[in-house]
């Protein structure tokens, strides 16, 4: 993401200042790039967008990131995904690993000059709309056409991904690797459908806060459960008071009310990191002796979740890999 700043700034302005001339002149795509001029209309986050109908230099940011390194898309920078890199194949993390750097983790570590000097001729946003908006978009937009797409809830990553790979042109990729989890996702709710069936399932999330004494419960749709949900889990329970994007598919009770939350669960689930260690959050509370005295603790129906930050048809195909491990004692019960 560092950047030889004092030469590649004069660049950048350079770039910039030359696709918007070709724009307005020729309709090209990119800086001094030729391109057929044939564009649509795409519907995206920030309204609907005029895009090439086949970009030939794309930058991603956010979710967009790994989908669009799947889905083999014409990608010329992207941002940081660390919470997606222990998922990657072995392709995908070289191809992750030597992509231009043009954003961190967050919008605030957007880099515009960097993201002008790739000359892209589309721009990718793959981040939720309240953090769209820290985002200049006047800046971007006078580089390249913007589409934001970014999930509102943890299992809408699915629609969001697919419009992510539609936008840069990679739908063929993209729809190969959806049918490759869809059937591994098929194969496995056949082999755990009566284990699964009528199961009261509860899961433990890795956002818990300690420093606040709280953890984080999981329902239906959300990080942890979303891929379980695919292969016939079902969590029971709802948020109590619901609130927007996540927080409408997990809470954060304090710890005190472990027994009373979880005491109807015949078994629970939680997140673990990708080496099968468990993150703070999780670790707070399977340390604690309320933990220990729940009713599925007791009755050693507990199982780790690897992998419960995937976000592509890719990343979720290893989750579902992974679920099979953890399940299956549940065919020995």
């Amino acid at each position: 993401m560092t950047l030889l700043r004092s030469s590649r700034l004069v660049k950048a302005s350079v770039a910039a200042a030359a696709f918007a001339l070709t724009v307005s002149v020729a309709g090209c795509g990119a800086a001094g790039q030729e391109t057929s001029g044939e564009t649509r209309q795409f519907k995206a986050d920030n309204g609907t967008v005029e895009i090439p109908q086949n970009p030939q230099r794309v930058v991603a940011t956010g979710y967009a990131v790994p989908t669009l390194i799947e889905a083999d898309a014409p990608l010329v920078g992207i941002s940081s995904w660390q919470r997606g890199e222990p998922m990657m194949s072995d392709e995908d993390m070289k191809t992750y690993q030597d992509l231009p750097r043009v954003a961190g983790e967050t919008a605030a570590e957007t880099n515009y000059e960097a993201i002008a000097e790739q000359n892209p001729d589309l721009i990718v946003i793959g981040v939720p709309k309240p953090i769209f908006q820290e985002i200049d978009t006047e800046r971007l937009e006078s580089i390249a056409p913007v589409v934001a797409i970014g999930p509102d809830v943890p299992s809408a990553w699915k629609e969001v991904s697919r419009k992510q790979a539609d936008a840069a042109g990679a739908l063929e990729r993209f729809d190969e690797g959806k049918r490759e989890y869809e059937q591994k996702a098929e194969e496995l709710k056949g082999k755990y459908a009566d284990a699964l069936d009528g199961l009261k399932l509860a899961h433990i999330g890795g956002y818990g806060e300690v420093e606040n004494g709280n953890f984080q419960r999981e329902f239906d749709g959300s990080w942890g459960t979303n891929v379980a949900n695919d292969i016939g889990a079902e969590y029971y329970g709802q948020v109590s008071e619901k609130g927007k994007g996540s927080r409408a598919v997990s809470e954060y009770p304090s710890l005190e009310q472990l027994p009373s939350a979880l005491k109807d669960a015949e078994a629970i689930t939680y997140t673990v990191n990708a080496d099968g260690s468990l993150p703070e959050a999780v670790k707070y509370v399977l340390d604690s002796n309320l933990w220990k005295n729940l009713p599925a603790v007791k009755k050693d129906m507990t199982f780790p979740v690897k992998y419960t930050e995937a976000a592509t048809y890719g990343q979720a195909t290893t989750a579902l890999e992974a679920l099979d491990e953890t399940f299956a004692p549940l065919l020995k019960k």
